[in-house]
């Protein structure tokens, strides 16, 4: 029922309410699993381990759904004024004046983001110290219909020429349809480098694969052709953050997975759920792949050769 009463969850040292428990978020329709905000507390709670360091230092936007999926939905940029003092904030610049973001650096913030109806975490690609200058890239491999597939082979493509530019690379489920391949970077470029650099290696992929791959930003001009969009390095572009939940029925979650599994014929962009996303993330698929960022000099030189 959605008229019970507060539920107080322990977490870091602090005590935060949950309102409305059994306020069910996900209804479960078409078969899928039924989720009520009492049990994305839990979840959160579970994976705040694993979801923290990658969200600690920075600008998040919010998908707030105060009525579940399936209602009303906003995109929080600006922190409210009740949040309590203890929620951290950056003031980040924008055209013309500031935005203050919320910073999700504890387990009873994402706690708090969960009472506050906010279902899924999008992270900007640089920290707060350091707005301008990135220290992730992400390629995010967008299919034209909902086919896994062809999202399986555009990333085996882009890790193969990933590894001859000697660059790292993370691959994580987006909960969505589509994969993201993640290169972790010192932080010294700006953004116009790095989007500049993740551009050229989708041209290049896109130009020796013409028919199955492109760059092409406007949705007629691809055909039935995957999407490698590198438009999210860019400032104060987010994407969505690794073991977030995604609001669409059955409450997928973005999932950190390792290259070996790519080959497992049950993954699919939708494989993990709030119900079983915590064992997959406990096996520390990435171990340690994004702990120290590359420069993109020499992986430049190396492009500029394969060119």
């Amino acid at each position: 029922m959605s008229g019970d009463g507060p539920r107080t969850v322990r977490a870091g040292g602090r005590t935060v309410e949950i309102h409305r428990p059994g306020k069910v978020l996900f209804p479960g329709d078409g078969g899928a699993g039924e989720y009520t905000k009492g049990d994305l507390a839990d979840y959160h709670l579970a994976v705040a381990p694993y979801m923290l360091p990658p969200l600690r230092d920075r600008p998040l936007m919010l998908d707030r759904r105060p009525d579940g999926v399936g209602g009303p939905s906003f995109m929080q940029k600006n922190t409210p004024d009740h949040y309590p003092d203890w929620i951290t904030r950056a003031d980040v610049a924008k055209e013309g004046g500031t935005v203050t973001h919320t910073v999700c650096d504890s387990a009873a913030a994402l706690l708090y983001l969960v009472d506050q109806a906010s279902i899924t975490l999008h992270r900007w690609l640089s920290r707060t110290t350091r707005t301008g200058h990135p220290d992730r890239l992400v390629f995010d491999l967008d299919p034209a219909v909902d086919d896994f597939e062809t999202v399986r082979e555009a990333a085996r493509l882009l890790g193969e020429l990933l590894d001859e530019l000697k660059l790292p690379s993370a691959l994580m489920t987006t909960g969505s349809r589509g994969l993201h391949v993640i290169v972790p970077l010192t932080g010294r470029h700006d953004f116009d480098e790095v989007r500049a650099f993740a551009r050229e290696v989708a041209d290049t992929l896109a130009g020796a694969h013409p028919d199955r791959l492109t760059t092409a930003a406007r949705k007629r001009d691809r055909g039935d052709r995957l999407y490698l969009d590198v438009q999210r390095n860019a400032y104060a572009q987010t994407a969505v953050a690794p073991c977030t939940v995604r609001a669409l029925p059955g409450a997928p979650v973005a999932v950190p997975i390792s290259w070996d599994q790519l080959d497992d014929p049950a993954l699919h962009a939708r494989r993990w759920t709030v119900a079983d996303a915590v064992e997959q993330v406990r096996t520390d698929p990435w171990a340690g792949l994004l702990s120290r960022g590359r420069s993109l000099v020499p992986a430049r030189r190396r492009l500029a050769g394969l060119r």
